[in-house]
């Protein structure tokens, strides 16, 4: 499957509901054996815990011309199932591991085709490195 934009998330930056600068914009590493993509999927609880193998803030965001950017992300010492997608969601909060703040942080962005995916972590860092291309995270 290809790099794609949930259909809430393209809805919700149409309308002006989802700010991706001045949001919490969360990267997570996915384990596609536990989480099937679905476009139609609509907020952080359609993703099984079990599904998210590592997670981290994006730092440095910039849209630009329709293009969303941000600095590297480092997640680190990370174990667990191999990670062969990565997904970026509007977080609500801190409490991310409860149901009523899931239901309430939209699913932007699903990656799947990207240098380096799959990876099977082995405790050490793993750096993500986003594309210098001119569409670097994703483009409108």
């Amino acid at each position: 499957m290809a790099n794609q934009l949930y259909t809430k998330a393209k809805e919700d930056l149409l309308r002006g509901n989802l700010n991706l600068q001045s949001n919490t914009i969360t990267i997570i590493l996915v384990d596609t054996g536990v989480y099937s993509f679905n476009a139609a999927h609509e907020d952080r609880a359609d993703i099984p815990n079990t599904a998210v193998v590592s997670s981290n803030n994006l730092i440095s965001k910039t849209t630009t011309g329709g293009v969303f950017d941000a600095g590297d992300v480092i997640f680190e010492s990370v174990t667990g199932a191999n990670c062969e997608a990565l997904i970026l969601y509007h977080n609500t909060g801190a409490a991310e591991t409860t149901a009523a703040r899931q239901a309430d942080s939209r699913l932007i962005a699903y990656i799947d085709t990207a240098s380096g995916l799959p990876i099977l972590p082995n405790g050490g860092d793993i750096t993500v490195r986003f594309s210098n291309a001119s569409t670097k995270i994703f483009a409108l």
